[in-house]
């Protein structure tokens, strides 16, 4: 009886130290996870916890913490590239405000401190004021249009397009350019009605933005075109010149803000640096996407795409 008494404590005593080991063991692996996570958090990196454990409940907590640090770092990583976007910007509309209003200055001045101009240089001093306060003002415009259409403040009412109306209508506007500037015009617009789902008038913005971009980039080549198509989901319209074109390093970049490089075509208006990036921003509030090709010298075209709403 003695033996099988003592036989039981020594289990008990083992079960005990099992039980304060396991316990011990488990604090260390919390105190671990503790340090990692903070260090992790502090360091804003892209690590994952290790641990090596046979607990499931444990593991299960390791991935769902390791889904909240993923989490995390996405959005300091997409902060991070949008405050340096927001300077960069800041930086550029500074400077390109400071010019056209610099020079608007020193025509008032010449008017200012000379009363005695003749009144035919006066008026052509006026009209370059004129103009450089009209520069100014579209890209406040621009820059206003953007942080709303970036912050979600711009609604859109959604309907069915008839596409061929809308495209026809457009390129119609400018005839009188386009023969003036002496380009040849290719519209393909197929016969049968072919219907989009977006917002009528922000498509008009977008297809105005792309017919004057390639008309000022596309001069070389003297050929602008305008092709609408469609499959069984989606309808696309093409807006294509062969001017000189984008090199394919510089493809991903025109819809960027800001995106000025001296052969970039995301300065449609008037230098803002904001044209396509504003394009890019209202195709996508319809629900569509943009895309760009280019073979410099050949081939340049822009492509809406829309979803297709069925007649």
């Amino acid at each position: 009886m003695v033996y099988i008494l003592a036989a039981v404590i020594v289990i008990l005593i083992g079960i005990i130290c099992y039980q304060t080991y396991s316990r011990l063991s488990y604090r260390k692996q919390m105190q671990h996870l503790r340090r990692e996570i903070e260090r992790i958090s502090q360091v804003a990196s892209n690590e994952k916890l290790l641990l090596f454990t046979g607990d499931r409940e444990l593991q299960s907590l390791l991935m769902e913490i390791n889904r909240l640090l993923a989490s995390q770092h996405q959005v300091y990583s997409d902060y991070t590239k949008m405050e340096i976007s927001m300077k960069k910007m800041v930086s550029n509309i500074s400077h390109d405000l400071k010019t056209p209003l610099t020079v608007v200055l020193g025509y008032i001045e010449i008017l200012y401190h000379d009363p005695n101009i003749p009144a035919e240089e006066r008026q052509r001093i006026l009209g370059k004021v004129y103009e450089k306060t009209k520069e100014t003002l579209a890209l406040i415009h621009d820059f206003f249009d953007l942080a709303k259409l970036e912050s979600g403040d711009t609604e859109f009412p959604m309907s069915r397009i008839l596409m061929n109306e809308r495209c026809s209508s457009t390129i119609l506007e400018y005839y009188d350019i386009l023969t003036e500037k002496g380009f040849q015009v290719h519209i393909d617009i197929p016969d049968h009605p072919i219907y989009g789902f977006g917002n009528n008038e922000a498509l008009h913005r977008v297809l105005n933005n792309l017919i004057s971009n390639s008309i000022q980039y596309g001069s070389l080549g003297k050929q602008l075109g305008l092709t609408l198509r469609e499959d069984q989901s989606l309808v696309y319209v093409d807006i294509w010149d062969r001017g000189k074109g984008i090199d394919a390093m510089h493809i991903d970049h025109v819809f960027e803000r800001m995106y000025t490089l001296e052969d970039s075509r995301n300065k449609s208006y008037q230098g803002s640096g904001l044209g396509l990036t504003i394009t890019k921003r209202l195709v996508e509030s319809m629900g569509g996407s943009i895309h760009l090709r280019s073979k410099p010298g050949e081939l340049t075209v822009f492509t809406v795409k829309l979803k297709k709403v069925q007649y």
